[in-house]
């Protein structure tokens, strides 16, 4: 074999290397933990949460608080969920499981954000619209157009006018009045994977984050890593997580507060670099 033949080898096999390398999942055993609580919300879209009458909290939303800041006490959320399963804000029925952790760690290096979800989905829903899929897992990434993202989190994107909500338009989708919402979703029927957006109304495919997700369900729970291209180092990025559990679909789903993930930054939860 020549000399030219022997190094082309031997730099495709370093190329190769390099690469994996510059993929490699990361250490999950030296990324911090955080947990995030996700619950059922009702029929309380931006237009509830925002009006004083309905939403007490709305007066210091006004002046710049957060939902997390004024709902996440001592590790867990201060809601009255009797309120949000009655039938004034939930006409269809509550879920028997209101509220539960999603254990979160986030990673990055120079190329990728490593998100990784670990969760045990509750049964009991009082929908089960999605025949095909028994869980699907949302993350929403909001832009610097999307009003108060970082104080609203999903809730920019949920009007009531959006299908699901009641009396509305079945063919309505979630949609935002300024700006986007990048949307990754894995979808447990064939570990499907969706790269969408929010806009003007909801997308599941053509999106730019480049996702990837991989996991599934082991014993009780779920644990499931997203992967989608790095949206900057020295950024902090608005974003929120939604739980599809026990076959349900639209508005019937467990969502997140909104957070901030600090990458190489300050956030509510700190990417820990590769």
């Amino acid at each position: 074999m020549s000399k030219s033949i022997v190094s082309t080898a031997v730099a495709g096999v370093l190329l190769a290397l390099g690469s994996q390398t510059a993929m490699a999942a990361p250490d999950w055993s030296k990324v911090p933990k955080r947990d995030i609580h996700v619950f059922h919300a009702g029929v309380t879209p931006i237009e509830w949460a925002t009006k004083k009458s309905d939403h007490s909290g709305s007066a210091g939303m006004r002046k710049g608080e957060t939902c997390a800041g004024c709902h996440e006490e001592k590790g867990a959320l201060n809601f009255n969920f009797k309120r949000l399963a009655d039938k004034e804000l939930e006409p269809k029925g509550a879920p028997k499981t209101m509220t539960f952790p999603v254990s979160t760690q986030v990673a990055y290096d120079a190329a990728n954000l490593y998100i990784r979800l670990t969760f045990k989905a509750p049964s009991g829903g009082a929908d089960k619209g999605d025949k095909d899929n028994e869980v699907k897992a949302t993350l929403l990434f909001a832009d610097a157009k999307v009003a108060q993202g970082a104080q609203y989190g999903c809730w920019q994107s949920c009007h009531n006018d959006a299908r699901t909500m009641p009396g509305a338009d079945d063919k309505k989708t979630k949609y935002t009045k300024e700006g986007a919402y990048e949307l990754v979703q894995w979808a447990s029927k064939g570990n499907k994977v969706s790269d969408g957006s929010v806009t003007t109304e909801r997308k599941m495919s053509g999106g730019g984050t480049g996702a990837k997700a991989e996991g599934g369900k082991s014993g009780d729970g779920y644990t499931i890593t997203f992967t989608r291209k790095n949206p900057g180092e020295g950024k902090t990025v608005p974003f929120g997580v939604a739980i599809h559990a026990d076959n349900s679909h639209g508005r019937f789903h467990h969502v997140s507060l909104g957070y901030t993930l600090g990458i190489g930054a300050d956030g509510d939860i700190k990417a820990a670099k590769q």
